[in-house]
């Protein structure tokens, strides 16, 4: 089970870090296995602008993007999405970032077109399900932000062990993990 630091801190008033609670809760209650920063997920994950589409010369699903990544620079992208548009404003992944799936993004050559990054999805950023197109994002922000500063993705991922709380079921969640805590504190 996963649990948002941020979250825990909106139910229960407590002022240490991720790490310290990681301890407290493996000493007192259940194993944590893991404690990640979600920000690191997205190093190399920036906001895009799609400037222009084309139709890919070698396959009828794909389609060549030329994207605005800030800063004057524009890369091009084979994506296979159907909902892009002109204009919208999408998560890239550059190349050399490794994704929360463990997707290590590299140039790659797609059907003889050079693609040099990726447009991504919830589900491949790991915020969510949806695997139906890419991810769109506010028209407000600004290509090449970094997109966890742009969706303000300060936060930290409690990874608990299930085993350990398999006869707690009042810790099957935000809620009841937070008031163990603060009978804890």
């Amino acid at each position: 089970m996963y649990l948002s630091y941020n979250i825990l801190k909106k139910f229960c008033d407590f002022k240490i870090s991720p790490y310290e609670l990681a301890d407290i809760l493996t000493l007192h209650s259940f194993e944590v296995e893991s404690v990640k920063n979600i920000k690191k997920n997205f190093d190399k994950v920036i906001v895009g602008k799609i400037l222009k589409i084309d139709n890919h010369p070698n396959a009828d699903r794909l389609r060549i993007c030329i994207v605005d990544t800030g800063k004057s620079r524009k890369k091009q992208i084979i994506c296979g999405a159907s909902n892009i548009e002109v204009g919208q404003k999408v998560p890239v992944a550059l190349v050399g970032s490794i994704l929360p799936n463990g997707l290590e993004i590299k140039n790659a050559k797609i059907r003889g077109i050079n693609s040099n990054g990726m447009i991504c999805a919830e589900d491949e950023l790991s915020l969510g399900d949806d695997h139906s197109g890419i991810m769109v994002l506010d028209s407000k922000l600004k290509p090449g932000d970094n997109l966890a500063e742009a969706l303000k993705l300060k936060d930290y991922l409690i990874e608990v062990d299930n085993k350990s709380i398999t006869n707690r079921p009042d810790l099957w969640g935000h809620f009841g993990v937070a008031r163990e805590i603060a009978a804890i504190l």
